[in-house]
């Protein structure tokens, strides 16, 4: 039995979606008013995204929230100190043991907030997202505006041919579609000549 350092029961929230439906907006959102509640909020986001900015998480839409890289999803528990409330952005590019993570933060009293792609390009389960949607007590999965025809997006097209699960990159890179306009083997020519 892991002893309980909050008074409150702990518990996770995920928020997912494909490229471009908010995934990051709602995170911060969810934060921010946890801040303003006069919680101690720590943000975690892995290392390797550095789109937008080193130590903050940034949605597409420019709003931000500072947060601590880390490497691993080991590194979490180790530089959460007695934050309450815990957010984690792009979990999809955590490995398999950020479900242990994030249940042992819950497990201890704490409010988990975790934001990821739960499908990659090619329209697969994206771990770990499903088995952390599986152990949430929260699950809010958001759509985007599919970019051909502005009907409801749940899936990311990627615009250039590479074959790599992960691959960072916005708009240059991906555009949100709907089911009938997805097509995973479909690149747009024009962004092949992209240095990534």
């Amino acid at each position: 039995m892991i002893p309980r350092r909050f008074p409150q029961s702990g518990w996770v929230e995920v928020v997912t979606g494909c490229m471009f439906s908010g995934k990051t907006e709602e995170l911060i959102r969810r934060l921010n008013r946890a801040r303003y509640a006069k919680l101690e909020v720590v943000v975690f986001k892995p290392s390797v995204d550095v789109r937008y900015a080193v130590a903050d998480v940034v949605s597409h839409s420019d709003e931000r929230i500072p947060c601590k890289p880390v490497k691993t999803a080991g590194d979490i528990l180790r530089n959460v100190g007695t934050a309450s409330v815990v957010g984690i952005d792009e979990a999809q590019f955590f490995d398999a043991s950020l479900v242990d993570v994030v249940n042992r933060l819950a497990d201890e009293g704490r409010r988990v907030v975790v934001a990821g792609l739960d499908q990659d390009f090619r329209g697969r389960p994206f771990e770990p997202i499903p088995q952390l949607m599986a152990i949430a007590e929260y699950v809010d999965k958001t759509l985007a505006v599919c970019m051909v025809c502005g009907a409801p997006a749940n899936r990311s097209q990627r615009m250039v041919h590479r074959e790599s699960q992960v691959l960072l990159g916005a708009a240059e890179v991906y555009e949100a579609r709907c089911r009938a306009h997805w097509d995973p083997d479909t690149f747009d020519a024009r962004q092949e000549e992209l240095p990534l």
